[in-house]
């Protein structure tokens, strides 16, 4: 579990980069700067940790590139306290940037294998969200409703079991395309049946499944 100071280095180096590709939230780039992501990743990948790339982590996830993080979590707007619910835990990495941000975090993951991963791993390093493993289609109604809503995976349309759980006023951040490319969409919630939505660039993520997988 170490963080030395080439580690640190590195981190600054990735910050800077992600301020020249137009990261401009200080809170952002704060929380980038302070997380070891080299201990997120196999040990197989540690020394690629600070390159502003994706990789595997197993169970056919990736740990989505820094830029990509960072620009999602942009688009939320994240205010300290603020009650997020993320789709797709995946390596922690992301949840670990919303509570860095001071944000509740409640974060589901669908495979069995990174959920019982990262809910011991996570606590380790010093990051506490709200773990569940479900369907994250579904949400978590019985927890909502949240100011902020992120989802870390790919869906062909907006599920409608999230969209009632964002609070008026809330924000919303999902990719929707198709499985080799999804426009990055932030939807705000103005009243109880009213949404606006806008398209922020093209991306590729892993797809936004249905359902849970055990193995």
């Amino acid at each position: 579990m170490n963080d030395t100071l080439r580690h640190k280095g590195l981190r600054k180096r990735l910050v800077d980069g992600l301020k020249i590709k137009g990261i401009k939230d200080q809170g952002v780039l704060e929380a980038i700067n302070n997380i070891p992501r080299h201990l997120f990743m196999e040990s197989s990948f540690v020394h690629f940790a600070y390159k502003d790339q994706a990789f595997p982590i197993g169970a056919g996830q990736t740990i989505s590139q820094p830029y990509t993080v960072a620009f999602q979590t942009q688009l939320l707007e994240i205010q300290k306290f603020d009650k997020v619910l993320e789709i797709g835990t995946g390596s922690g990495y992301q949840a670990s940037v919303l509570l860095e941000m001071g944000a509740i975090v409640y974060t589901i993951e669908r495979q069995k294998e990174l959920y019982l991963k990262v809910r011991e791993f996570l606590p380790q390093i010093g990051y506490n969200p709200k773990f569940f493993f479900g369907d994250g289609y579904k949400g978590l109604p019985t927890y909502g409703p949240f100011d902020k809503i992120l989802i870390t995976a790919g869906a062909t349309s907006v599920p409608e079991d999230l969209k009632s759980q964002l609070k008026i006023g809330g924000r919303m951040v999902i990719p929707v395309g198709k499985h080799d490319r999804q426009s990055m969409c932030l939807i705000k919630r103005l009243g109880e049946n009213e949404f606006v939505m806008g398209k922020h660039g093209s991306f590729v993520f892993v797809p936004l499944l249905k359902g849970t997988a055990n193995s």
